[in-house]
């Protein structure tokens, strides 16, 4: 196995950095890819990808990563969700690599959401 480097750790320091920022309530958003198997099937792994790759070429530190299963909606996969906290959720839906970069630099980083790909806004409430 090849030894770290210092640059190595501090890629490892950011991205940890990066995952506990929202969490501290030091992060602007969070997004969730929806990693369900419809999902993954439907190409989420490239949008996660994509996703990530887009984070590090912009430096994005205020925007945390998160997975979770199927959403329930598999006819409209990939799919993702942004949150702020004071904000209700927005699902974004027939997602590929291109999409969900905007979505990042537009509504995560900046706060407009893309409203060519949201799908809903808020969320699924029980009465």
């Amino acid at each position: 196995m090849a030894k770290m480097t210092i640059e190595d750790l501090r890629k490892i320091r950011e991205q940890a950095k990066r995952s506990r920022n929202l969490r501290e309530g030091e992060g602007n958003a969070r997004i969730t890819i929806h990693m369900g198997t419809c999902g993954i099937a439907a190409g989420a792994r490239e949008v996660m990808d994509a996703l990530l790759k887009a984070i590090d070429e912009h430096a994005v530190r205020s925007v945390l990563v998160t997975t979770s299963g199927c959403a329930g909606l598999c006819s409209h996969e990939p799919m993702a969700t942004v949150e702020y906290a004071d904000s209700p959720p927005v699902k974004y839906v027939n997602l590929d690599s291109n999409k969900i970069v905007r979505i990042l630099l537009e509504h995560a980083v900046e706060g407009n959401v893309v409203k060519e790909f949201a799908f809903a806004i808020g969320s699924e409430k029980m009465s």
